[in-house]
């Protein structure tokens, strides 16, 4: 049988010296060189073409990973025996990514050292005994995940799926009156789902996480534009809409009587990187009659940067910014600014939240003239009616 020949790299002389000595008592195996670092061992290889490099996984010029990487492409038929002290699976996932198709910890018998040469050599992949259920455990760890991850998203997607094609989301609505008369001026429509213990933000997260999210916003905004003739004609609709899903659907379908009737809330808590699209799909659902609103201002990433692009007709205050606002400079002053900045833009500032006579009275002496919230209303079914 032909000799297995051995080139071995680690930056200890020590561990050289006992590798080499554990090679050349060995009749099988032939050592074919030595190499301190990274750059030596790719040298070394290159040039000779051995069957095995036992490769130090931490050493100078890059370590182990880098070695095998070189050494898988400039000798494809060199097989790499990963060496460490460290038999964490972190490591090992490391080098087999880089290459390695064996691996043995340092202080491992000798007797296994040389059978995870031979058997690398005869082109049989080798993991010490010490990790190799590590590495087994990890893997059934990871698949059980997997399978665990899967029938979630099956559950996610049929419970999704049950309510498009039975119907069963319902909607309620919210008014939406001029402060200093308490009229209602338009309604938000929001979205009731049959699972009480679960928020409408949790239905639709989890239909975005399992590509659902515009079909269940479009389900939606679809079923609440029916309640539309069912309001006085002087009473607009605020429907909620992500950015996303208003670049795929660019043109809302509105009735001719609908025209200017209907405000689409942009919802966002992620960057929009860019905006040319968005502004392309705003410009066909204001062709179409539709108003913009910005939901959310003072929360997340509906900044000043996202208004000044979507110059919208209505800037909707959060309601973590109105909350307690006749107690707090910051938040009084911050909404002022926006205040100021939306008379600037033409936009007509709505507070979200309104719960108390105090923050009413907060609001209305920044000069916020619309609002909504439990001071005047719960979301509820049509007619409406405001609270004495």
């Amino acid at each position: 049988m032909k000799a297995v020949r051995v080139v071995i790299a680690d930056d200890e002389a020590l561990v050289r010296r006992a590798l080499a000595e554990l090679i050349s008592a060995e009749s099988g195996l032939v050592l074919a060189g030595e190499a301190r670092d990274a750059n030596e061992v790719i040298e070394l290889v290159s040039q000779h073409q051995p069957d095995v490099a036992l490769v130090d996984v931490r050493m100078p010029g890059g370590g182990g990973p880098r070695a095998a990487s070189e050494i898988k492409i400039r000798a494809p038929l060199t097989r790499v025996v990963a060496l460490s002290a460290y038999s964490d699976r972190d490591t090992v996932i490391e080098m087999v990514r880089a290459g390695a198709v064996g691996y043995v910890v340092k202080g491992s018998p000798g007797a296994e050292v040389i059978n995870a040469i031979v058997r690398c050599a005869r082109g049989e992949s080798t993991l010490s005994a010490e990790i190799a259920g590590e590495i087994v455990a990890e893997l059934s760890q990871h698949l059980e995940r997997q399978d665990q991850e899967t029938d979630g998203r099956r559950v996610q997607i049929n419970r999704i799926r049950r309510v498009l094609d039975q119907g069963t989301l319902s909607t309620v609505f919210q008014p939406i009156v001029r402060l200093a008369t308490r009229e209602m001026v338009g309604v938000e429509a929001l979205s009731r789902f049959p699972d009480e213990l679960s928020s409408p933000e949790a239905w639709f997260k989890s239909a975005e996480a399992v590509g659902l999210q515009r079909e269940l916003e479009i389900h939606a905004v679809q079923a609440a534009l029916t309640y539309l003739p069912s309001l006085d004609d002087e009473l607009y609709l605020a429907v909620n809409l992500s950015p996303k899903t208003l670049q795929v659907w660019p043109s809302v379908v509105l009735e001719a009587g609908a025209k200017d009737r209907v405000v689409l809330e942009l919802t966002e808590h992620a960057r929009i990187e860019d905006y040319s699209a968005l502004e392309d799909a705003i410009a066909g659902a204001r062709a179409d009659g539709a108003r913009i609103a910005v939901d959310d201002v003072g929360a997340g990433f509906a900044n000043l940067k996202h208004i000044l692009h979507l110059a919208p007709d209505f800037i909707k205050l959060d309601a973590s910014l109105t909350r307690d606002i006749h107690n707090d400079r910051s938040r009084r002053a911050l909404a002022k600014a926006l205040v100021s900045f939306s008379q600037e833009l033409g936009s007509t500032i709505v507070a979200e939240g309104i719960e108390t006579h105090e923050e009413l009275a907060a609001l209305s002496e920044l000069g916020v003239h619309y609002g909504q919230g439990y001071h005047f209303a719960r979301p509820g079914p049509l007619p409406l009616y405001l609270n004495d």
